[in-house]
């Protein structure tokens, strides 16, 4: 049985990208939002995916596949930790080849079956050029039918030995994150990231620093506190999050602790359409959602955030 100390160590030998966790969990940053492969390197081992990125990236996704497991790898199931786009955006051209089992919490299942889109975002919070151009992001619903099937009620998936789903709601209803109990390993989803993902230098530097979901897409405040104090009571070892590099050992423990800690100062933002009243949500979607607050400052500054990226990569060489 492993000492404290070797539980306790950086889970980094082995991995080769910032964004994989330990050994057995790879990762690939699909533009800015990082998916997960499950298992043992080695052609024909089993393995699950966790997570489906951006659309357009299936081909990224099913090559990384490739290069861990072998030609013509396919998974043994896929998990979602939650339905927003930059999470699913490749599932529909990666099951069209992949005839696998698709799984996500019961809360989920409405936006990703058709039956209601997710509580809009929020703008006028963030602080910066991610936040501020949220508005133009879908938000569903994604219809896979009964391709995406329920978790089971014990959070225990049958493709994935050893690792068990929590729920961690806030950023959107039906969140999970996994957690492996032998060497604590943690996937948070967005229950927590290391970037901050509402603004966009951060996001292209890709620097390390541990906040709460993204704020432009997080529903209920209250329960995106208790989900990262419950991750946080697990005291993981190891863990990879759906935005930023992966973080291990102390400095996984320093951060994580600081953030549920001082989870209101660091992630929650002053005003904000559910930062007093949470979306109401069911099992068959959204039932209610606050009074919007005005973004058009919000609205005006994404445009031109936008315009002025247009303009710098196709403003003509004048050298």
């Amino acid at each position: 049985m492993e000492n404290q100390a070797e539980l306790d160590a950086p889970v980094e030998a082995g991995t080769h990208s910032p964004y994989d966790v330990t050994a057995d969990v790879a990762g690939l940053k699909t533009l800015f939002v990082n998916v997960f492969f499950i298992g043992e390197p080695g052609v024909g081992n089993p393995w699950v995916l966790v997570d489906a990125g951006l659309p357009g990236y299936a081909g990224q996704i099913k090559k990384k596949a490739e290069e861990l497991f072998g030609p013509g790898a396919k998974p043994d199931a896929i998990v979602l930790t939650h339905g927003h786009t930059d999470h699913v955006g490749s599932l529909e051209t990666l099951l069209k080849d992949w005839d696998v089992p698709v799984y996500a919490h019961p809360l989920e299942l409405p936006y990703l079956q058709g039956k209601s889109s997710y509580p809009p975002p929020d703008p006028a919070i963030g602080g910066g050029a991610m936040s501020y151009i949220s508005w133009i992001f879908p938000i569903g619903p994604s219809d896979f039918g009964d391709k995406v099937r329920p978790l089971p009620e014990n959070g225990m998936i049958p493709e994935l030995p050893g690792w068990h789903a929590i729920h961690t709601p806030g950023h959107a209803p039906g969140h999970i994150s996994l957690f492996r109990d032998k060497d604590r390993t943690l996937l948070a989803g967005d229950a927590f990231v290391t970037t901050d993902q509402n603004s966009g230098i951060a996001v292209a530097t890709q620097r390390e620093e541990f906040h709460g979901p993204p704020a432009y897409f997080t529903c209920d405040w209250e329960a995106a506190r208790k989900s990262v104090q419950k991750l946080n009571g697990l005291n993981p070892n190891a863990a990879g999050t759906g935005h930023g590099v992966s973080v291990h050992g102390l400095d996984l423990k320093l951060g994580l602790n600081r953030l549920a800690h001082n989870f209101d100062d660091l992630s929650i933002p002053s005003e904000g359409r559910y930062v007093k009243q949470a979306a109401v949500t069911d099992e068959n979607g959204v039932v209610n959602m606050p009074t919007p607050t005005s973004f058009h400052v919000a609205r005006v500054m994404g445009i031109s955030a936008v315009a002025g990226l247009l303009l710098y990569l196709f403003w003509p060489n004048k050298d």
